[in-house]
C-alpha cells in the first residue's frame, strides 16, 4: 500500500481522525451513494446536484467541520455546479423513507465492519436479538421560513423512533414523522411491521399499547416494557417473590391482556421495589413481558431492563459531541434527513471505538475515554485534512477486502493515545447559588466583586 507522506503523518498524529474519513468513504462511496439514490428515492431524481454531495455537505456540519449548511456549501463553492438556493431545495426535498433506508443501508454496513472486527458484544439472552426502542424529538428550529415568523412558539420539524442494538451498540433503525406534534404511539404501527420472530423489545411505558404488545406476541417476538397506568389487564394469579437484584427486591404475577379481536394473550408482570426512587420519584417498576420463564427469570428482566439507559445515552452522545439537530433547517424532511446522517455519524463513532476495544479493552476505553475529547479532534482536523490529502488517496481503502480494511483500522487503533481523550471525572454537582435580582442595578462589575472577596 504506497501512502503520500501527508497521509502518512496524519495516520501517526491524529489517526481517529484518519478512521473516520477512511469509514464514511468505504460505506459511502459517491457512485454507489448516487446509485442507491436513484433506486430509493419516489419524487426526487438526479439532474446535477448529486446526492452525494449534499450528503457530504451535510455530514460536515454534523461532524463540526463547519457551523452551518451555508457554510459548507461556501467552502465548496467551485465544487457544487448549482446555486445555494438549489442546494437548499433538494434538502428541503429529501423524502423521508430515503433518509429512513439510509439509517438502514449504514447499520447493515456497519455490522458486517463490527462483526468482522470481533467486537459484537455477547447477546443478553441467548437466541434472541434485543432491540430497544425509544422516541425523539427533533428540537425546535430558528424561524427562518417566512410563515414562522411571526409565531412566537417553538417550531417543531419532527419525531423519530429509533431502534438501538445493546450488542453492536448502534442504531440499526429509524421511524421518522415530520409532524413535531404527533403522538409517538401514531408510529408504532410501521415500528409493529418491522418485528420479526425471536426479536425481544424493551421499551417505556410510552409504548405499553395493547396492539404493540399483542401484535409482537402474534409474530413470534418478545418484549420487556414498563407497564402504563391505562392499560387494561387482569390477573391469572397471585403475586410471588422471585429474587432480589442490585436495583431492589422482584416480584411476579401472571395477568392476561385482551387485544381487538378478543384474544387473550397471557403476559407476565414483574414488580420492581426499588431501592432507590427514580428520577421521577417511582418507588416501583412494573413490567410486563412475554417472555416464558424457561427463558429469563423475573430478576433477569428487571435486569434486562435497565439496558434501556443505553439509548437515551445514545441521544445524550449525538446531542452533546455531535451537530444532530441543525436548528437553521426548518423544513421537516431536511430537519430529519440531518438527524438520519447524524445517527450515521454515530455508527461511525461507534466502530471507532469498537477497533480502540478490539485493542486497548472494553473496559479501559468505556471507563477511560471521553467521547467528547473524540469528537472534539475529528471536528478539528476533519477540514483541514481534506484539503490536505488528495481524492485519490483515499481510494487506497476502498480497494481493500474487508478484512483488510479492519486489519488496517485495528493497526490504526494501536497509534492512538488514549492519554489525549482521557475522561476527567468529577464530584455531584453542587446546587446552584439562589440569585439576588434587583432591578435598580442591571449590571454588576465582575473586577469590582471579585476585588470585594479577595478583601474578605
Amino acid at each position: 500500500m504506497i501512502l503520500s507522506s501527508i497521509l502518512e503523518r496524519f495516520m501517526e498524529k491524529t489517526p481517529l481522525s484518519v478512521m473516520a474519513r477512511a469509514i464514511m468513504g468505504r460505506i459511502f462511496k459517491p457512485q454507489l451513494l448516487n446509485e442507491w439514490f436513484d433506486t430509493t428515492a419516489e419524487k426526487q431524481y438526479t439532474k446535477e446536484l448529486l446526492f452525494s454531495t449534499v450528503f457530504d455537505l451535510i455530514s460536515l456540519v454534523i461532524f463540526g467541520s463547519h457551523k452551518t449548511l451555508s457554510a459548507a456549501i461556501q467552502a465548496r463553492k467551485d465544487e457544487i455546479p448549482v446555486s445555494v438556493q438549489s442546494v437548499y431545495n433538494k434538502v428541503n426535498g429529501i423524502e423521508t423513507h430515503v433518509s429512513e433506508e439510509l439509517v438502514r443501508f449504514a447499520a447493515n454496513e456497519i455490522t458486517e465492519v463490527v462483526e468482522q472486527m470481533g467486537d459484537k458484544q455477547p447477546p443478553l439472552l441467548p437466541g434472541l436479538q434485543i432491540k430497544i426502542l425509544d422516541g425523539n424529538c427533533i428540537e425546535a428550529t430558528e424561524h427562518r421560513i417566512k410563515k414562522l415568523r411571526s409565531i412566537s412558539s417553538g417550531a417543531l420539524p419532527g419525531k423519530s423512533l429509533v431502534v438501538y442494538d445493546p450488542s453492536l451498540r448502534i442504531p440499526i433503525d429509524v421511524f421518522l414523522c415530520e409532524d413535531g406534534h404527533a403522538q409517538e404511539r401514531s408510529m408504532l404501527g410501521r415500528v409493529l411491521a418491522s418485528v420479526q420472530k425471536d426479536d425481544c423489545w424493551i421499551a417505556d411505558r410510552n409504548f405499553c399499547v395493547v396492539n404493540f404488545l399483542c401484535g409482537i406476541d402474534t409474530v413470534g417476538g418478545y418484549f420487556i416494557i414498563r407497564r402504563h397506568g391505562k392499560l387494561p389487564w387482569k390477573s391469572l394469579g397471585p403475586e410471588i417473590a422471585v429474587g432480589i437484584t442490585e436495583t431492589g427486591e422482584v416480584f411476579e404475577q401472571p395477568i392476561a391482556v385482551t387485544d381487538e379481536s378478543s384474544q387473550e394473550h397471557k403476559f407476565r408482570q414483574i414488580r420492581v421495589v426499588l431501592k432507590k426512587a427514580t428520577r421521577d420519584g417511582d418507588k416501583e417498576l412494573f413490567l410486563i413481558t412475554n417472555l416464558p420463564r424457561e427463558k429469563s427469570s423475573g430478576a433477569i428482566i428487571a435486569d434486562l431492563y435497565r439496558h434501556r439507559w443505553r439509548i437515551e445515552t445514545a441521544f445524550q452522545e449525538l446531542k452533546r459531541y455531535l451537530v444532530s439537530e441543525i436548528n437553521t433547517m426548518g423544513y421537516p424532511p431536511a430537519a430529519l434527513f440531518a438527524f438520519s446522517i447524524a445517527l450515521v455519524a454515530y455508527m461511525v463513532a461507534s466502530v471507532l471505538k469498537a477497533s480502540l476495544c478490539s485493542v486497548h479493552g472494553v473496559e479501559k476505553i468505556e471507563n477511560e475515554v471521553s467521547n467528547y475529547y473524540i469528537a472534539d479532534e475529528i471536528s478539528g482536523t476533519y477540514r483541514g485534512m481534506m484539503i490536505a490529502i488528495e481524492d485519490s488517496q483515499w481510494d487506497i481503502f476502498n480497494q481493500m477486502t474487508r478484512k483488510e480494511f479492519v486489519s488496517v483500522l485495528i493497526v490504526l487503533a494501536e497509534k492512538v493515545n488514549l492519554a489525549k481523550y482521557k475522561k476527567h471525572s468529577r464530584g455531584p454537582k453542587k446546587p446552584p447559588a439562589k440569585r439576588r435580582s434587583d432591578p435598580k442595578v442591571p449590571h454588576v462589575s465582575t473586577a469590582r466583586i471579585l476585588k470585594r472577596r479577595k478583601k474578605k
